[in-house]
């Protein structure tokens, strides 16, 4: 009988491990943050919901952003066809022309915010490593962040299953 208690308890004990480990793992809603981007819109992260979003904070001063900026560009003309948009943040110390230039001079397919005040990244947990990028679901949560440059066929498999996942 003690032997079936323990058993019994045993369990218990892995179930209650299972549904917190379901229950934390579950991802993280996105800040409402409100992007102003080059171009004069006002684009807040809930303008984005029912699109899967790539939101990429970065800097033209930073080497490693600037070496993945091709294939974010890249990635958004393969996928924005299916309902997938592409935000790229300045850091605030990032200079405004700079960044004109930057987009202007790359041709960048879409949305550059400039986050002159530092709000949006704190909104995203106090982003200061660039580059540092966020996919949020067609829900508006956080699927995953990458610090550092994504790996490409890994981001493309992510965002292959959260595009295949229903609305």
């Amino acid at each position: 009988m003690r032997m079936r208690a323990k058993h019994i308890l045993a369990i218990v004990v892995v179930a209650i491990i299972a549904a917190a480990a379901l229950f934390f793992s579950r991802p993280a809603a996105a800040p409402e943050v409100r992007f102003a981007t080059l171009a004069g819109e006002s684009l807040a992260t809930s303008d984005l919901r029912g699109k899967v979003v790539l939101v990429n904070f970065w800097a033209t001063s930073c080497v490693t952003c600037v070496k993945e900026m091709p294939m974010l560009v890249e990635t958004h003309r393969k996928f924005a066809p299916r309902g997938y948009a592409t935000v790229a943040v300045a850091m605030s110390y990032d200079h405004p022309n700079f960044v004109a230039e930057y987009v202007q001079k790359n041709r960048l397919p879409f949305h550059v915010a400039l986050d002159t005040s530092g709000e949006v990244a704190k909104g995203f947990g106090g982003v200061s490593l660039t580059p540092t990028t966020f996919i949020l679901d067609r829900h508006g949560r956080i699927v995953k962040r990458y610090l550092g440059e994504p790996d490409e066929g890994d981001l493309h498999a992510l965002l292959e299953k959260t595009l295949s996942d229903p609305a």
